[in-house]
């Protein structure tokens, strides 16, 4: 591609290259988590947020477990304004919580903020300036001290105006557009800044790392959060903040690895909601850790309802392919994909319940609120017989023989492909019925009757209608069921061999009724297969029997 030619890295490496990150596996603990749906992910919206949704949305964010929420850029809208207000006047805000404002380092912006900050228990106020070369050369013309003194006069007016409100809130400071700034200037931009606040173990100031566009690769990115971790002034005073956006596809990636790199914070939005591509996406980033065994700090347990809530707010779709939240992320349709986590269920079963090893789902899905049946196993054109039954076993209580399996597989898959649409559960379920269970033509039995002689064989006779017309046949064999099948095949000219039988009670939906399947081999040694159900085991036998008699004939 000829414009490829008028690309080159807008980034700057750092002077000192630290890789001793690298070799951990991951983090030790979670990161502070900070929402910025409410400011970030709201102005990212074609039809921002009402009141009502932004309080529905911040009561959410709560129960989730997320202790810093920014609120908004109170100073920039009307709305954003109210919206504080209304979170003070309510009452709304646990003692727990702590809500974040944003502000430009500008004076007049400053001062509306800390208005509607009034009456806030806890708080952050976090201020930015725009440090890149990029920014410093094309928007503001100014050079490296000016745009410095710009921060330091920013940090200035909040230490005061704090004071002067007798509160203690906490500050951050952004360098916006870090990513494209020279990494030993970001780092004096930020010391400037906590020279003026002089944080404390007690009272940390929070230095905040935006990817505010993504300009590197991750590694590079952690690079840069290094060199900072390692340098900052007040480093034991300070959290070291991450907002990575998604410009790159690599938001996720590089809060991973800033974290490992000496990052103590995360600011995102869940599922990534953001301007262009998009903020890191928490519950990605979170859920990420939970599969490493590190506990996230947030409560993800039941995902449909987030997303359901989500959606309707902010207007947006969670795609079906997200990760952890997308309505087919555990969906398997392949029919070895089926297979394997059929078979992986079942050991974990067995062998390793309090350990999650089965192929192919990286997670439990009960642990995201949802359900086996409903999302994992998906049946179309492309699965196969362990998926099938898996869902007619676990749902159901049908456990098929391991060639019925096979045989009743391909029956599903071709009625998919025959509609070209999924199939659910209770459709597979009829299927199974219509198809396999009792069938009854062109051979339909009435009734049997046999006894037991004293050789041991069961004489007697059995009834049946062929298309209809009523006969009865002796009967006579070893046991019953072989009795029948003697009076069938010596009365009519269905020929078969090699009968194989299985049984079990149905242990789903009725106590009472057994099921039993037979399979019968034709004399051009196709299987056929055949089931029946009955509140009598021999009742059902037989008339599995017969289902596979009259499945043979058609």
């Amino acid at each position: 591609m000829e414009n490829v030619k008028k690309y080159h890295e807008g980034y700057f490496m750092p002077p000192t290259i630290d890789l001793s990150w690298a070799y951990k596996q991951h983090p030790d603990k979670a990161p502070t988590w900070c929402s910025v749906d409410l400011r970030d992910g709201n102005q990212a919206l074609i039809i921002p947020m009402s009141l009502d949704e932004k309080i529905e949305f911040f009561k959410m964010l709560v129960q989730v477990g997320f202790k810093e929420i920014e609120v908004g850029f109170p100073a920039a809208s009307e709305t954003e304004y109210m919206f504080l207000r209304r979170l003070v006047e309510e009452d709304l805000i646990p003692d727990d919580v702590t809500v974040q404002v944003l502000t430009q380092a500008r004076e007049h912006i400053i001062k509306k903020t800390f208005e509607a900050l009034e009456g806030v228990k806890n708080a952050i106020v976090h201020v930015y300036n725009s440090t890149s070369l990029a920014q410093r050369q094309q928007v503001f013309r100014k050079d490296k001290e000016e745009i410095k003194q710009i921060a330091i006069e920013g940090a200035k007016l909040l230490k005061k105006l704090t004071e002067e409100a007798g509160a203690n809130y906490r500050f951050e400071y952004s360098p916006e557009s870090f990513t494209g700034t020279e990494p030993e200037y970001a780092l004096e931009v930020c010391n400037a800044v906590l020279d003026v606040w002089q944080p404390t173990p007690d009272r940390k100031a929070i230095i905040n790392i935006p990817v505010t566009v993504e300009m590197s690769m991750p590694h590079i990115y952690a690079m840069q959060v290094a060199y900072i971790s390692q340098n900052l002034k007040y480093r034991d005073a300070v959290e070291l903040s991450l907002h990575p956006h998604n410009d790159r596809g690599c938001g996720v990636a590089d809060s991973e690895l800033g974290i490992l790199a000496g990052a103590d914070r995360i600011e995102g939005t869940l599922f990534g909601n953001g301007e262009r591509t998009g903020n890191a996406d928490i519950v990605t980033i979170a859920m990420n850790m939970y599969v490493l065994g590190v506990d996230p700090g947030l409560d993800f347990s039941n995902l449909p309802d987030l997303v359901d809530l989500y959606e309707k707010v902010t207007r947006m779709r969670v795609h079906e392919r997200q990760p952890y939240a997308g309505a087919l992320v555990f969906a398997a349709f392949s029919g070895s994909h089926q297979d394997a986590i059929a078979k992986g269920m079942k050991w974990r079963e067995e062998q390793d319940p309090d350990h999650w090893t089965v192929p192919y789902l990286p997670i439990d899905p009960h642990d995201v609120g949802r359900e086996y049946e409903a999302d994992v196993i998906r049946i179309n054109s492309q699965s196969g017989k362990g998926g099938v039954a898996y869902i007619m076993e676990q749902k159901y209580g049908i456990s098929m023989p391991k060639k019925m399996r096979e045989d009743f597989g391909y029956c599903v898959k071709g009625v998919s492909d025959h509609k070209h649409k999924e199939l659910l559960g209770d459709e597979i379920y009829q299927i199974f019925q219509d198809e396999y269970v009792n069938v009854s033509e062109p051979y339909k039995l009435i009734d049997f009757s046999l006894k037991k002689e004293v050789d041991g064989t069961r004489t007697g006779y059995v009834e049946l209608e062929i298309n209809g017309k009523p006969t009865v046949f002796k009967a006579k064999g070893n046991g019953r069921l072989d009795a029948i099948s003697n009076a069938i095949q010596e009365n009519t000219d269905v020929r078969y061999s090699n009968l194989i039988y299985s049984e079990h009670a149905l242990e789903i939906g009725s106590t009472s009724r057994a099921m039993a399947y037979i399979g019968v081999t034709a004399p051009d040694g196709t299987i056929t297969w055949g089931a029946g159900m009955d509140t009598d085991v021999m009742s059902a036998s037989v008339m599995a029997l017969f289902s596979a008699i009259n499945r043979m004939k058609v």
